[in-house]
């Protein structure tokens, strides 16, 4: 390879360079627009989300489905009220599957009504029903 050779490799492996860099440069400026579309996005929806929750009664109910599932909790206890559960007897009682992450979930559950008042717990991993 002669030396005329090689400079006309080396403009062609530049012109390669600066064609990518652009099209890099043209990514950033359409990623950095982005962003900044979605970060405005994300403002919004906070301010909405506090001014939505400055209005919002204190005292409301948990979501729909969380409701079912406290309220068969609550209906599981209200129809064995003298007996102390467990939460693997609670699974099997109720037809839920006792799988470790499942039944986590039902023990939070559990606390938030003991804490609420609607049940006691007599030992630990036992809850009753509040009489």
């Amino acid at each position: 390879m002669n030396v005329t050779e090689l400079l006309q490799d080396l403009q062609a492996q530049h012109d390669q360079a600066a064609t990518r860099a652009s099209e890099l440069r043209d990514q950033i400026e359409h990623l950095t627009t982005a962003l900044a579309e979605t970060e405005a996005r994300l403002a919004d929806l906070a301010t909405t989300r506090k001014i939505i929750a400055e209005h919002v009664p204190a005292e409301t109910g948990p979501e729909p489905e969380m409701a079912t599932a406290y309220q068969q909790i609550v209906n599981a206890f209200h129809q064995h009220p003298h007996q102390t559960i467990q939460v693997r007897e609670l699974h099997e009682l109720l037809g839920m599957p006792t799988a470790d992450p499942a039944m986590n979930v039902t023990r939070s559950r559990l606390g938030r009504l003991t804490r609420q008042g609607f049940l006691t717990q007599p030992g630990r991993g036992r809850y009753q029903k509040r009489t």
